[in-house]
């Protein structure tokens, strides 16, 4: 059975909290509105700060089905929407006339029925579901073009799809809708409009660090705390890409696998690939200013110890 949304913005903090996401008030409020009032939440931020995770803990701790659609350039209606199933109909007009039907307005009628409907993840999400309204993950909308954009408005406005052959098909139960962007483009007004809006962005150290707490639970603390001030570090410098809370997380775990109880100079230049995803990056990072950054983040630990 499907759970109740959240009655409050502190329940919503409890509720991702539940599912093991630990977001600041911010986020929860706006989340909170979104639900409530039956609105899209778009939320924009570099990758790896937990934004396509917000839809997986809500389908989680709701218990309602998470549809997703990935988006990509060149995305159209008929991969992300429906399209027909033609091998079907070609054997159901091949049946027909071997039966002798004549009335074309009969065979039509016939072969645009549901039953060779192909439903993508956007019809999908409009059909009544048993756990209740879904969660509809449209990720990384940037990564599509315009006119996708503004197929889109109907969907968000009215939570409808107009088939031609079929009509108008309205959403049984309006889906909890969360889009995604990395911002590579700007995404139109029109379609901003039509949802609330947060720019999910990196989390300060304390918030980081009560992060890797949850997710990377096999790091000591005293590890934790070099790699979320590590890490805060390399955000602060021009990098072609600055790791993520996902990277955090990611080298967190690495190093406790290597059961690495202390960060140090070869320790670091040994797993950078975990934590930085581009050559240029490792390369300039390796040697004397990962030994720099270190000693900086160790000095911070003891003048400032976490409490």
């Amino acid at each position: 059975m499907p759970s109740d949304k959240p009655a409050s913005i502190d329940a919503t903090l409890e509720l991702l909290k539940s599912g093991n996401y630990i977001a600041d008030r911010s986020l929860a409020t706006v989340l909170y509105l979104a639900l409530k009032l039956g609105r899209p939440l778009f939320c924009e931020g570099e990758a790896g700060v937990g934004k396509t995770e917000i839809a997986k803990v809500l389908a989680a701790t709701l218990k309602r089905p998470l549809i997703r659609l990935q988006c990509y350039e060149g995305l159209d209606v008929n991969s992300a929407v429906y399209e027909w199933n033609y091998s079907r109909q070609m054997i159901e007009i091949r049946l027909a006339e071997a039966q002798g039907v004549q009335d074309r307005r009969e065979l039509e009628s016939d072969i645009f029925d549901e039953r060779f409907l192909i439903r993508r993840p956007l019809l999908e999400a409009l059909q009544p579901h048993a756990e209740g309204a879904p969660i509809l993950l449209i990720d990384e909308l940037d990564r599509t073009d315009e006119p996708f954009e503004a197929y889109l408005l109907e969907v968000l406005s009215d939570f409808q799809v107009t088939i031609p052959e079929l009509g108008t098909i309205k959403a049984a139960q309006t889906p909890i809708v969360i889009i995604t962007s990395n911002r590579t483009r700007e995404i139109h007004d029109a379609l901003k409009r039509r949802c609330f809006y947060h720019w999910v962005d990196y989390p300060d150290l304390r918030r980081e660090l009560e992060i890797l707490t949850v997710k990377a639970p096999g790091a000591s603390e005293r590890l934790s705390r070099q790699v979320v001030g590590f890490v805060q570090e390399l955000r602060k410098l021009d990098l072609f890409k600055s790791p993520g809370v996902a990277e955090s997380i990611d080298w967190a775990t690495a190093l406790s696998e290597l059961n690495t109880l202390d960060l140090d100079p070869r320790s670091v230049n040994d797993t950078l690939g975990v934590l930085l995803k581009y050559q240029d990056d490792i390369q300039r990072l390796q040697g004397s200013e990962a030994a720099d950054i270190l000693r900086k983040v160790k000095a911070d630990i003891a003048a400032e110890p976490l409490g």
